[in-house]
């Protein structure tokens, strides 16, 4: 596969699949979807970690898990985050013996400049359901949501809902809900709520975090 290594020459890449997104969906509800898996790369320096832990969807039990080392090649360049992490993840998405059923990414869908972030962009290139749960807003403007968990508000840019702002824990701080591939934002939003019964963050996020940073640790 063909990795672009200049900014422009990613812009273009971005530029030619986006319309490959399938953001109508429904897609996949929570309860028919039987393994999850949650994806996270960590940094030093150069040097990576591309985690992808597999959970079972309805206890949160891990069944699978791939992590492979590396190198990025591509600079940090706000909006192509993708391609530094891409490489690694698909390697390590190839290495499961278990199929997920969804993809959740730790960053945007379609909150997205060129509404083709991370999540959309492994979803085009794998053609998994795909959502994107940030931890921070990229782009867009927002209203709080109530302090209930399962509180909502849309993420609007340039007029367009490109995600939702969730409360996953009373009065805690909110996420950052996104199309990826597959999937409609309303389904999006209910896969993330059913992934965090305890924490700000979905379990699968968690546990990826969790296995990268402690394998470049290693």
């Amino acid at each position: 596969m063909y990795w672009p290594t200049t900014a422009t020459e990613a812009i273009a890449v971005q530029e030619e699949l986006r319309g490959l997104v399938d953001s109508a969906g429904p897609g996949p509800a929570p309860a028919d979807i039987r393994y999850v898996a949650g994806l996270d790369v960590a940094y030093a320096g150069d040097d990576l970690a591309a985690a992808v832990v597999v959970l079972d969807a309805h206890s949160l039990v891990e069944v699978d898990r791939s992590i492979v080392l590396g190198h990025t090649a591509f600079p940090y360049v706000p909006g192509l985050f993708a391609f530094r992490e891409i490489p690694a993840l698909l390697d390590a998405l190839g290495k499961l013996t278990v199929t997920p059923d969804l993809l959740v990414c730790d960053g945007q869908g379609l909150a997205h400049p060129r509404r083709f972030g991370l999540a959309c962009h492994l979803g085009v290139l794998t053609g998994l359901p795909t959502i994107g749960v940030a931890k921070n807003a990229f782009v867009g403007t927002f209203s709080p949501p109530a302090a209930e968990r399962g509180s909502t508000s849309d993420l609007v840019l340039e007029d367009e809902v490109v995600g939702a702002v969730v409360r996953t824990q009373e009065a805690v701080k909110p996420v950052f809900v996104s199309v990826g591939h597959r999937v409609d934002l309303a389904t999006a939003v209910a896969h993330t709520l059913r992934l965090t019964p305890s924490y700000r963050l979905p379990e699968t996020t968690r546990a990826a975090d969790h296995a990268c940073r402690a394998a470049l640790k290693s």
